[in-house]
């Protein structure tokens, strides 16, 4: 099977495959999130291994959280992130840090060693902001504080992850250049937000004006817009996930974002879907049996106390409401995929062991299942099981 055959074999058999247990999985009242990771697991290298080309996979699946991210960003005025980030900042350092001492506790009980504790102890820091943002109606993403609160939150635990990755690169060259990196991170960002800002209000914002009647037209320059600073902020040393997010805050305040938030979903859902079964054609069975039940600890851990520390973070500091603190504790009581790309990072560099990496992984993913159960069953969601919390 040459090259092109090999993509084409393989959306075919994540499309048909995820249409099957996606069928399966409603009808045994579940989310879909674990038909898509299930079939991953089933398709992958570890089972059937039928899907190898796990590489293509995961470089498709990373579009769909730059798409994901450039909506979110469509939905947020500039001047209100702002504000946003002054509110979360409390939360979210208060809470990285409860979060990182628990598990360096966990992971120097279980015998790891002190760097793979404090990897550990990083990773247990992010909630995912792919799972948080799914599992989110859409009213409740735009227009009232518990959305707001969310995204900033988790946008907040995105660069606090970004500035651990770039340490990590650092740590495996200790050198000049590992300081370099920090600064260049430092002095990107604004620079990068300041072009953005300055170019849509002069130059993209004249476009959409003058050709508003052309829809299609609307939709390709959004799609380039994203694309291309995801790509420009890669070039500078920040994430493709960052530089879709600043180049729909970018847009934020114009007529044309509600048309372009609506006509990308779509385009979002297929590689989200592509993203999700990625994560579970990464899941390693061989090693399953060695890190199981630590993960089951840590997954379990993370599970009970994370909803816990929000709750009360968020009633002692924001005065909310008991039930608003408790609902945006479970929508963030998981891991994130940056948890698995520290990890996988980590073990590149030889920071840590491939027991350590894997423990981070299998976690990631048991608390990604059990999480995003507990909200579509609890909460509303666009992916729920019962009709009277379905909300999109």
């Amino acid at each position: 099977m040459n090259h092109s055959d090999e993509i084409i074999f393989t959306i075919f058999v994540i499309f048909s495959g995820a249409a099957v247990l996606a069928t399966l999985a409603l009808y045994a009242r579940q989310t879909l999130l674990i038909a898509y990771i299930a079939l991953g697991i089933l398709l992958g290298p570890s089972v059937l291994g039928i899907v190898k080309n796990h590489d293509f996979i995961q470089q498709v699946s990373d579009i769909g959280i730059m798409f994901l991210l450039f909506l979110l960003g469509l939905n947020l005025n500039p001047n209100k992130l702002l504000g946003l980030f002054k509110d979360a900042t409390l939360y979210t350092f208060i809470s990285s840090l409860v979060f990182i001492l628990i598990g360096y506790v966990c992971a120097y009980a279980l015998g790891f060693n002190q760097i793979e504790c404090l990897v550990i102890a990083g990773s247990m820091a992010f909630s995912s902001t792919i799972i948080s943002l799914k599992l989110l109606p859409t009213t409740v993403l735009h227009h009232k504080r518990m959305g707001e609160l969310i995204i900033s939150i988790l946008l907040l635990q995105d660069l606090l992850a970004i500035s651990m990755l770039l340490l990590l690169h650092s740590r495996a060259d200790v050198s000049e250049a590992g300081s370099n990196d920090l600064i260049q991170l430092i002095i990107a960002l604004p620079l990068l937000i300041v072009f953005t800002l300055y170019f849509s209000k002069y130059v993209l914002s004249y476009l959409f004006r003058k050709f508003d009647k052309i829809l299609e037209y609307i939709f390709l320059v959004a799609i380039g817009w994203c694309l291309g600073i995801s790509e420009l902020a890669a070039w500078v040393g920040l994430s493709h996930e960052i530089g879709a997010f600043i180049a729909g805050v970018s847009i934020a305040t114009g007529p044309i974002s509600l048309f372009i938030a609506e006509s990308l979903k779509p385009l979002r859902d297929f590689f989200l879907i592509i993203f999700f079964f990625a994560i579970g054609a990464g899941f390693q069975l061989d090693i399953l049996s060695e890190v199981i039940l630590p993960a089951l600890l840590i997954a379990g851990i993370v599970i009970i106390i994370k909803p816990i520390t929000f709750k009360i973070l968020f009633i002692k500091f924001g005065a909310e409401k008991s039930s608003t603190a408790n609902e945006i504790g479970f929508r963030l009581g998981h891991l994130s995929e940056f948890s698995i790309l520290l990890g996988a990072l980590a073990l590149n560099v030889s920071v840590i062991g491939e027991q350590a990496a894997y423990l981070i992984h299998i976690s990631t993913i048991i608390t990604f299942v059990v999480s995003s159960y507990i909200v579509v069953l609890k909460f509303p969601s666009p992916i729920a099981i019962s009709d009277h919390l379905r909300r999109d």
